[in-house]
């Protein structure tokens, strides 16, 4: 019953930055995790960034000392701070439980990022 929606991306020159957004049709954060996907080109979708219910993160090797996930609860909203961009962070960037994906998949967010 839950629909996601992403938001927040663009067009940015290396080094730049990005902030994404992923708001809940309902209240769901505070019993579930969440995680940032992202998915390039003729590449596999994969998990770049999770929050548990308590509040501890995880982050790819890729992305470690760049990104942050955080929550907002009352909001019904997860939040991906992306610092430090490369090319090759370029994809489109999706939101769901980092375990299993339990919710139907949105739209995503493109993010594209020159050099």
């Amino acid at each position: 019953q839950v629909q996601l929606v992403e938001s927040g991306g663009g067009l940015v020159q290396a080094g730049g930055s990005l902030r994404l957004s992923c708001s809940a049709s309902r209240s769901i954060f505070g019993i579930n995790g969440m995680g940032w996907y992202r998915q390039a080109p003729g590449k596999q979708r994969e998990l770049v960034a999770a929050i548990s219910s308590r509040g501890s993160t995880n982050y790819a090797d890729s992305v470690k000392g760049r990104f942050t996930i955080s929550r907002d609860n009352a909001k019904n909203t997860v939040y991906l701070q992306m610092n430090s961009l490369k090319p090759e962070d370029t994809a489109v960037y999706y939101c769901n439980t980092p375990t299993g994906a339990v919710f139907s998949w949105g739209q995503g967010t493109q993010v594209t990022v020159s050099s």
